[in-house]
Protein backbone atom coordinates (compact mmCIF):
# COMPACT_ATOMS: atom_id res chain seq x y z
CA UNK A 1 0.00 0.00 0.00
CA UNK A 2 1.36 3.33 -0.95
CA UNK A 3 2.20 5.98 1.68
CA UNK A 4 -1.02 8.75 1.39
CA UNK A 5 0.02 12.59 0.91
CA UNK A 6 -0.66 14.24 4.62
CA UNK A 7 -4.11 15.56 4.49
CA UNK A 8 -4.87 19.31 4.30
CA UNK A 9 -5.99 21.00 7.47
CA UNK A 10 -9.24 20.70 8.80
CA UNK A 11 -9.28 23.82 10.89
CA UNK A 12 -8.57 27.10 11.07
CA UNK A 13 -6.66 28.10 13.95
CA UNK A 14 -4.54 24.74 13.56
CA UNK A 15 -2.03 24.43 15.60
CA UNK A 16 1.92 23.94 14.11
CA UNK A 17 2.77 20.16 13.80
CA UNK A 18 5.35 20.81 16.05
CA UNK A 19 3.48 21.38 19.30
CA UNK A 20 2.02 17.91 18.91
CA UNK A 21 3.00 15.27 21.51
CA UNK A 22 4.01 12.88 19.07
CA UNK A 23 6.07 15.23 17.28
CA UNK A 24 7.80 16.18 19.89
CA UNK A 25 8.85 12.57 21.04
CA UNK A 26 9.96 11.14 24.38
CA UNK A 27 12.46 13.76 25.38
CA UNK A 28 15.60 14.81 25.87
CA UNK A 29 16.31 12.57 29.22
CA UNK A 30 15.00 9.17 27.40
CA UNK A 31 16.85 9.87 23.82
CA UNK A 32 20.13 10.15 25.59
CA UNK A 33 19.59 7.15 27.45
CA UNK A 34 18.75 5.27 24.39
CA UNK A 35 21.59 6.63 22.09
CA UNK A 36 24.19 6.07 25.09
CA UNK A 37 22.57 2.46 25.30
CA UNK A 38 22.84 2.42 21.09
CA UNK A 39 19.38 1.94 20.63
CA UNK A 40 17.61 2.88 17.94
CA UNK A 41 14.49 5.06 17.67
CA UNK A 42 11.60 3.95 15.42
CA UNK A 43 10.30 5.71 12.29
CA UNK A 44 6.85 6.81 13.07
CA UNK A 45 5.15 7.04 9.76
CA UNK A 46 6.87 3.55 8.59
CA UNK A 47 5.44 2.15 11.65
CA UNK A 48 1.62 4.12 11.15
CA UNK A 49 2.17 2.21 7.65
CA UNK A 50 3.10 -1.18 8.36
CA UNK A 51 0.40 -1.21 11.01
CA UNK A 52 -2.57 -0.03 8.59
CA UNK A 53 -1.42 -2.68 6.40
CA UNK A 54 -1.72 -5.39 8.71
CA UNK A 55 -4.98 -4.56 9.57
CA UNK A 56 -6.51 -4.32 5.95
CA UNK A 57 -5.02 -7.02 4.98
CA UNK A 58 -6.95 -8.88 7.73
CA UNK A 59 -9.94 -7.41 6.53
CA UNK A 60 -9.58 -8.43 2.81
CA UNK A 61 -9.01 -12.06 3.86
CA UNK A 62 -11.60 -12.40 5.82
CA UNK A 63 -14.15 -10.38 3.01
CA UNK A 64 -14.97 -7.15 5.42
CA UNK A 65 -15.31 -3.63 3.65
CA UNK A 66 -13.62 -2.36 6.99
CA UNK A 67 -13.42 -1.89 10.49
CA UNK A 68 -14.98 0.42 12.59
CA UNK A 69 -13.12 1.07 15.93
CA UNK A 70 -14.03 2.76 19.28
CA UNK A 71 -10.71 1.22 21.45
CA UNK A 72 -8.43 4.37 22.32
CA UNK A 73 -5.63 1.44 21.51
CA UNK A 74 -6.84 0.11 18.57
CA UNK A 75 -7.53 3.77 17.52
CA UNK A 76 -4.10 4.88 18.42
CA UNK A 77 -2.93 1.53 15.97
CA UNK A 78 -4.79 2.15 13.37
CA UNK A 79 -4.22 5.89 13.17
CA UNK A 80 -1.17 6.33 15.07
CA UNK A 81 -2.80 9.17 17.33
CA UNK A 82 -4.31 9.87 20.90
CA UNK A 83 -6.46 12.04 22.08
CA UNK A 84 -7.51 11.64 26.26
CA UNK A 85 -6.64 7.96 26.28
CA UNK A 86 -7.33 6.94 29.62
CA UNK A 87 -10.97 8.83 29.59
CA UNK A 88 -11.99 7.73 26.34
CA UNK A 89 -11.27 4.07 27.38
CA UNK A 90 -14.80 5.00 29.12
CA UNK A 91 -16.20 7.49 27.30
CA UNK A 92 -17.25 6.54 23.65
CA UNK A 93 -16.34 10.08 22.11
CA UNK A 94 -13.86 8.86 19.31
CA UNK A 95 -14.31 6.65 16.69
CA UNK A 96 -12.65 5.73 13.33
CA UNK A 97 -13.07 3.58 10.15
CA UNK A 98 -10.56 1.76 8.15
CA UNK A 99 -11.77 0.11 4.69
CA UNK A 100 -9.79 -2.68 3.29
CA UNK A 101 -8.60 -0.11 0.72
CA UNK A 102 -6.44 1.83 3.47
CA UNK A 103 -9.10 4.75 3.62
CA UNK A 104 -8.91 5.95 7.07
CA UNK A 105 -11.35 8.52 8.56
CA UNK A 106 -11.10 9.89 11.99
CA UNK A 107 -13.98 11.12 14.02
CA UNK A 108 -12.29 13.36 16.28
CA UNK A 109 -14.07 14.27 19.83
CA UNK A 110 -15.17 17.97 20.26
CA UNK A 111 -12.96 20.26 18.25
CA UNK A 112 -9.96 18.15 18.78
CA UNK A 113 -8.41 17.77 15.30
CA UNK A 114 -5.80 19.29 15.44
CA UNK A 115 -4.24 16.49 17.54
CA UNK A 116 -4.03 13.85 14.20
CA UNK A 117 -2.37 16.79 12.19
CA UNK A 118 1.12 14.84 12.07
CA UNK A 119 -0.44 11.26 11.04
CA UNK A 120 -0.04 10.31 7.90
CA UNK A 121 -2.24 7.66 7.42
CA UNK A 122 -5.53 9.34 7.93
CA UNK A 123 -7.68 10.08 4.97
CA UNK A 124 -9.99 12.68 6.29
CA UNK A 125 -11.41 13.68 10.01
CA UNK A 126 -14.48 14.30 10.69
CA UNK A 127 -16.50 15.71 14.39
CA UNK A 128 -17.83 12.80 16.29
CA UNK A 129 -21.41 12.63 17.15
CA UNK A 130 -21.19 11.30 21.00
CA UNK A 131 -24.13 9.65 21.87
CA UNK A 132 -23.17 8.14 24.93
CA UNK A 133 -24.78 9.25 27.96
CA UNK A 134 -22.39 11.81 29.34
CA UNK A 135 -23.17 13.66 26.02
CA UNK A 136 -26.36 12.60 24.94
CA UNK A 137 -28.39 12.22 27.82
CA UNK A 138 -32.31 11.57 27.07
CA UNK A 139 -31.49 12.24 23.49
CA UNK A 140 -29.45 9.26 22.71
CA UNK A 141 -31.67 7.41 19.91
CA UNK A 142 -31.65 10.67 18.10
CA UNK A 143 -28.11 10.88 18.09
CA UNK A 144 -27.43 7.30 17.27
CA UNK A 145 -29.53 7.44 14.17
CA UNK A 146 -27.08 10.61 12.97
CA UNK A 147 -24.02 8.93 13.60
CA UNK A 148 -25.63 5.81 12.30
CA UNK A 149 -26.77 7.16 9.00
CA UNK A 150 -22.99 9.30 8.73
CA UNK A 151 -21.39 5.28 9.30
CA UNK A 152 -23.67 3.77 6.76
CA UNK A 153 -22.40 6.36 4.38
CA UNK A 154 -19.08 6.06 4.88
CA UNK A 155 -18.72 2.21 4.33
CA UNK A 156 -20.81 2.74 1.50
CA UNK A 157 -18.84 5.15 -0.10
CA UNK A 158 -15.85 3.15 0.02
CA UNK A 159 -16.76 -0.66 -0.03
CA UNK A 160 -18.02 -1.29 -3.46
CA UNK A 161 -21.53 -2.91 -2.60
CA UNK A 162 -19.74 -4.89 0.78
CA UNK A 163 -21.90 -3.82 3.71
CA UNK A 164 -20.26 -6.51 5.95
CA UNK A 165 -17.90 -4.89 8.74
CA UNK A 166 -16.71 -5.29 12.08
CA UNK A 167 -16.67 -3.54 15.21
CA UNK A 168 -14.53 -3.88 18.26
CA UNK A 169 -16.53 -1.85 21.04
CA UNK A 170 -19.77 -0.35 20.34
CA UNK A 171 -23.22 0.13 22.66
CA UNK A 172 -26.40 -2.70 21.38
CA UNK A 173 -28.01 0.78 20.44
CA UNK A 174 -25.63 1.02 17.71
CA UNK A 175 -25.31 -2.58 16.39
CA UNK A 176 -29.08 -2.38 16.04
CA UNK A 177 -29.10 1.15 14.15
CA UNK A 178 -26.56 -0.07 11.35
CA UNK A 179 -27.85 -3.67 11.42
CA UNK A 180 -31.35 -1.96 10.53
CA UNK A 181 -29.95 0.14 7.80
CA UNK A 182 -28.28 -3.37 6.05
CA UNK A 183 -24.94 -3.55 7.96
CA UNK A 184 -23.66 -7.14 8.47
CA UNK A 185 -21.40 -6.69 11.70
CA UNK A 186 -19.09 -9.09 12.93
CA UNK A 187 -16.55 -9.03 16.16
CA UNK A 188 -13.57 -6.76 15.76
CA UNK A 189 -11.79 -7.45 18.70
CA UNK A 190 -10.72 -10.52 16.96
CA UNK A 191 -9.44 -8.39 13.83
CA UNK A 192 -7.24 -5.61 15.63
CA UNK A 193 -5.74 -8.51 18.31
CA UNK A 194 -4.57 -10.77 15.09
CA UNK A 195 -2.85 -7.65 13.28
CA UNK A 196 -1.27 -6.27 16.84
CA UNK A 197 0.12 -9.73 17.32
CA UNK A 198 3.39 -9.89 14.62
CA UNK A 199 5.30 -6.73 15.59
CA UNK A 200 6.98 -4.98 13.19
CA UNK A 201 10.89 -3.60 12.94
CA UNK A 202 9.73 -0.11 14.33
CA UNK A 203 7.51 -1.33 16.94
CA UNK A 204 10.72 -3.68 18.11
CA UNK A 205 12.60 -0.66 18.37
CA UNK A 206 9.75 1.27 19.63
CA UNK A 207 9.53 -1.65 22.82
CA UNK A 208 13.16 -1.35 23.01
CA UNK A 209 13.35 1.95 24.16
CA UNK A 210 10.44 1.68 26.42
CA UNK A 211 11.47 -1.68 27.85
CA UNK A 212 14.91 0.35 28.47
CA UNK A 213 13.15 3.43 29.77
CA UNK A 214 11.00 1.21 32.20
CA UNK A 215 14.44 -0.70 33.30
CA UNK A 216 15.73 2.51 34.19
CA UNK A 217 12.55 3.81 36.26
CA UNK A 218 12.56 0.27 38.37
CA UNK A 219 16.28 0.81 39.16
CA UNK A 220 15.58 4.66 41.03
CA UNK A 221 12.50 2.74 42.11
CA UNK A 222 14.58 0.12 43.37
CA UNK A 223 17.34 2.87 45.12
CA UNK A 224 14.49 4.52 47.00
CA UNK A 225 13.22 0.99 48.86
CA UNK A 226 14.40 0.99 52.55
CA UNK A 227 12.93 0.12 55.75
CA UNK A 228 10.08 2.65 56.41
CA UNK A 229 8.28 3.79 53.26
CA UNK A 230 4.71 3.31 52.29
CA UNK A 231 3.71 0.76 49.58
CA UNK A 232 2.18 4.20 47.74
CA UNK A 233 5.35 6.13 47.78
CA UNK A 234 7.58 3.33 46.75
CA UNK A 235 5.13 3.23 43.46
CA UNK A 236 4.98 6.72 43.20
CA UNK A 237 8.52 6.36 41.86
CA UNK A 238 8.07 4.22 38.94
CA UNK A 239 5.06 6.65 37.46
CA UNK A 240 7.26 9.38 38.00
CA UNK A 241 9.95 8.13 36.05
CA UNK A 242 7.85 6.50 33.20
CA UNK A 243 6.60 9.98 32.85
CA UNK A 244 9.87 11.99 32.54
CA UNK A 245 10.49 9.26 29.58
CA UNK A 246 7.48 10.17 27.62
CA UNK A 247 5.70 7.14 28.95
CA UNK A 248 1.99 7.38 29.83
CA UNK A 249 0.14 5.79 32.08
CA UNK A 250 0.40 2.32 34.18
CA UNK A 251 -2.69 0.36 34.20
CA UNK A 252 -2.77 -1.69 37.91
CA UNK A 253 -1.62 -0.93 41.23
CA UNK A 254 0.09 -4.26 41.46
CA UNK A 255 2.72 -3.83 44.68
CA UNK A 256 2.66 -5.32 47.68
CA UNK A 257 5.26 -5.84 50.63
CA UNK A 258 5.24 -8.27 53.24
CA UNK A 259 2.04 -10.84 54.53
CA UNK A 260 0.39 -8.49 51.12
CA UNK A 261 2.63 -10.69 48.50
CA UNK A 262 0.67 -13.54 49.11
CA UNK A 263 -2.17 -14.59 47.11
CA UNK A 264 -1.17 -12.07 44.58
CA UNK A 265 -3.36 -9.03 43.02
CA UNK A 266 -3.34 -7.20 46.43
CA UNK A 267 -3.58 -3.35 45.31
CA UNK A 268 -0.91 -1.23 46.61
CA UNK A 269 -1.56 0.69 49.62
CA UNK A 270 -0.33 2.55 52.33
CA UNK A 271 1.76 -0.43 54.64
CA UNK A 272 4.57 0.43 55.73
CA UNK A 273 7.47 -1.16 54.21
CA UNK A 274 9.50 -3.37 57.18
CA UNK A 275 13.31 -4.42 57.18
CA UNK A 276 13.37 -7.71 55.94
CA UNK A 277 10.16 -7.89 54.20
CA UNK A 278 9.76 -9.44 50.28
CA UNK A 279 8.27 -6.57 47.69
CA UNK A 280 6.79 -7.88 44.26
CA UNK A 281 5.23 -5.60 42.01
CA UNK A 282 4.38 -5.68 38.29
CA UNK A 283 4.87 -2.80 35.96
CA UNK A 284 1.67 -2.70 34.06
CA UNK A 285 2.77 0.60 32.46
CA UNK A 286 2.58 2.23 28.96
CA UNK A 287 5.64 3.56 28.22
CA UNK A 288 7.31 5.13 25.57
CA UNK A 289 5.74 5.71 22.18
CA UNK A 290 2.62 4.14 23.71
CA UNK A 291 3.85 0.67 24.30
CA UNK A 292 3.25 -1.47 27.34
CA UNK A 293 6.23 -2.89 29.15
CA UNK A 294 4.74 -5.39 31.49
CA UNK A 295 7.61 -6.64 34.13
CA UNK A 296 7.91 -8.02 37.42
CA UNK A 297 10.60 -8.16 40.12
CA UNK A 298 10.71 -9.02 44.16
CA UNK A 299 12.77 -7.85 45.94
CA UNK A 300 14.45 -7.91 49.59
CA UNK A 301 13.96 -4.58 51.94
CA UNK A 302 16.58 -3.88 54.24
CA UNK A 303 19.67 -5.47 55.68
CA UNK A 304 18.05 -8.54 57.05
CA UNK A 305 19.42 -11.55 55.69
CA UNK A 306 16.16 -13.70 53.64
CA UNK A 307 14.76 -16.56 55.41
CA UNK A 308 15.08 -20.19 53.92
CA UNK A 309 11.17 -19.54 53.14
CA UNK A 310 12.08 -16.79 51.07
CA UNK A 311 14.94 -17.94 49.38
CA UNK A 312 12.95 -21.39 48.28
CA UNK A 313 9.65 -19.42 47.27
CA UNK A 314 12.13 -17.20 45.04
CA UNK A 315 14.30 -19.87 43.51
CA UNK A 316 10.74 -21.84 42.64
CA UNK A 317 9.64 -18.87 40.49
CA UNK A 318 12.96 -17.73 39.30
CA UNK A 319 13.10 -21.78 38.14
CA UNK A 320 9.76 -21.66 36.86
CA UNK A 321 10.55 -18.15 34.78
CA UNK A 322 14.10 -19.71 32.94
CA UNK A 323 12.42 -23.25 32.04
CA UNK A 324 9.75 -21.30 30.48
CA UNK A 325 11.16 -19.12 28.74
CA UNK A 326 13.25 -21.71 27.28
CA UNK A 327 9.99 -23.53 25.49
CA UNK A 328 9.71 -20.49 23.17
CA UNK A 329 10.45 -20.85 19.36
CA UNK A 330 8.51 -20.36 16.33
CA UNK A 331 6.30 -22.90 15.53
CA UNK A 332 5.37 -24.21 18.91
CA UNK A 333 1.38 -24.76 19.56
CA UNK A 334 -0.06 -22.77 22.88
CA UNK A 335 -1.64 -26.12 23.86
CA UNK A 336 2.28 -27.65 23.85
CA UNK A 337 3.59 -23.94 25.77
CA UNK A 338 0.16 -24.88 28.03
CA UNK A 339 1.34 -28.88 28.91
CA UNK A 340 4.69 -28.39 28.76
CA UNK A 341 5.64 -25.53 30.76
CA UNK A 342 6.90 -25.90 34.73
CA UNK A 343 4.34 -26.11 36.81
CA UNK A 344 4.05 -26.36 40.30
CA UNK A 345 1.29 -28.53 42.42
CA UNK A 346 -2.31 -26.15 42.37
CA UNK A 347 -3.02 -27.63 45.17
CA UNK A 348 -0.22 -26.61 47.27
CA UNK A 349 0.65 -23.50 45.31
CA UNK A 350 -0.81 -20.35 44.09
CA UNK A 351 -0.25 -19.37 41.18
CA UNK A 352 -0.87 -16.23 38.05
CA UNK A 353 -3.67 -16.62 35.57
CA UNK A 354 -1.42 -17.48 33.13
CA UNK A 355 1.99 -19.55 32.18
CA UNK A 356 2.00 -16.98 28.88
CA UNK A 357 0.55 -13.92 27.36
CA UNK A 358 1.05 -10.93 24.38
CA UNK A 359 1.86 -7.87 24.80
CA UNK A 360 2.52 -4.52 22.36
CA UNK A 361 0.22 -1.47 23.11
CA UNK A 362 -0.86 -3.38 26.10
CA UNK A 363 -1.41 -6.96 27.29
CA UNK A 364 -2.61 -8.90 24.23
CA UNK A 365 -3.71 -11.99 22.99
CA UNK A 366 -2.66 -15.16 23.23
CA UNK A 367 -3.22 -15.72 26.83
CA UNK A 368 -1.82 -18.97 27.65
CA UNK A 369 -3.34 -21.19 30.46
CA UNK A 370 -1.94 -23.83 32.53
CA UNK A 371 -2.66 -27.12 32.25
CA UNK A 372 -5.93 -27.71 34.90
CA UNK A 373 -7.58 -24.68 33.01
CA UNK A 374 -6.61 -25.89 29.52
CA UNK A 375 -10.29 -27.91 29.05
CA UNK A 376 -12.49 -24.22 30.14
CA UNK A 377 -10.34 -21.78 28.68
CA UNK A 378 -7.59 -22.70 26.90
CA UNK A 379 -7.25 -21.97 22.66
CA UNK A 380 -5.01 -22.95 20.35
CA UNK A 381 -2.42 -21.26 18.04
CA UNK A 382 1.23 -21.04 17.22
CA UNK A 383 4.37 -18.42 17.96
CA UNK A 384 5.29 -16.90 14.96
CA UNK A 385 9.05 -14.68 14.77
CA UNK A 386 7.82 -10.75 16.06
CA UNK A 387 5.42 -12.03 18.73
CA UNK A 388 6.05 -10.46 21.62
CA UNK A 389 5.29 -12.75 24.91
CA UNK A 390 5.45 -11.85 28.82
CA UNK A 391 6.31 -14.86 30.49
CA UNK A 392 5.05 -14.88 33.87
CA UNK A 393 5.80 -16.98 37.49
CA UNK A 394 3.97 -16.51 40.83
CA UNK A 395 4.70 -19.00 43.63
CA UNK A 396 3.23 -18.77 47.03
CA UNK A 397 2.08 -21.60 49.39
CA UNK A 398 -1.66 -22.02 49.46
CA UNK A 399 -1.24 -22.16 53.49
CA UNK A 400 0.65 -18.38 53.68
CA UNK A 401 3.80 -17.23 53.67
CA UNK A 402 6.23 -15.76 51.42
CA UNK A 403 4.92 -15.09 47.33
CA UNK A 404 7.29 -13.64 44.89
CA UNK A 405 6.27 -12.65 41.57
CA UNK A 406 8.85 -12.50 38.48
CA UNK A 407 7.89 -11.37 34.57
CA UNK A 408 9.90 -11.41 31.82
CA UNK A 409 9.06 -9.42 28.25
CA UNK A 410 10.62 -11.86 25.08
CA UNK A 411 10.50 -11.13 21.64
CA UNK A 412 9.83 -14.47 19.45
CA UNK A 413 12.68 -14.55 16.62
CA UNK A 414 13.69 -17.14 14.32
CA UNK A 415 16.81 -18.30 16.69
CA UNK A 416 14.93 -18.78 19.84
CA UNK A 417 14.10 -16.19 22.35
CA UNK A 418 15.21 -13.21 23.36
CA UNK A 419 14.83 -11.56 26.77
CA UNK A 420 14.12 -7.92 26.02
CA UNK A 421 13.48 -7.26 30.24
CA UNK A 422 17.50 -6.65 31.50
CA UNK A 423 16.58 -5.63 35.01
CA UNK A 424 18.64 -8.10 37.26
CA UNK A 425 16.68 -10.38 39.77
CA UNK A 426 17.43 -10.24 43.23
CA UNK A 427 20.75 -12.27 43.55
CA UNK A 428 20.08 -12.11 47.76
CA UNK A 429 17.41 -14.33 46.84
CA UNK A 430 18.29 -17.07 45.27
CA UNK A 431 19.63 -20.52 46.11
CA UNK A 432 22.04 -21.52 43.10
Amino acid sequence: MKNKKPHQNRITNRHPEHLNMHQIGPGDLAISEWNQAGLTMPNLDRMHQYRLDRICKLLKQQGLAGILLYDPINIRYATGTTNMQVWLLHNAGRYTYISAEGEVILWEFDHCDFLADHSKVISHIRPSISWFYFCAGTRIDEQVKKWANEIYEVVLQYSKGNKKIAIDKCNDEGIKALEQLGLSIQNGEVIMELARAIKGEDEISAMRCAVHATDTSIKIMHEHLEPGISEQRLWSYLHAENIARGGEWIETRLLSSGPRCNPWYQECSGRIIQNGDLVGFDTDLIGAYGICVDTSRTWLCGDKAPTAEQKNIYQMAYDQIQFNTELLRTGISFKELTHNALQYDPNHYNHYSFLYHGVGLCDEAPGIYFKEAWESYGYDGVLEANMVLCVESYVGHKQGGSGVKLENQVLITENGPEILTLYPFESRLLIN
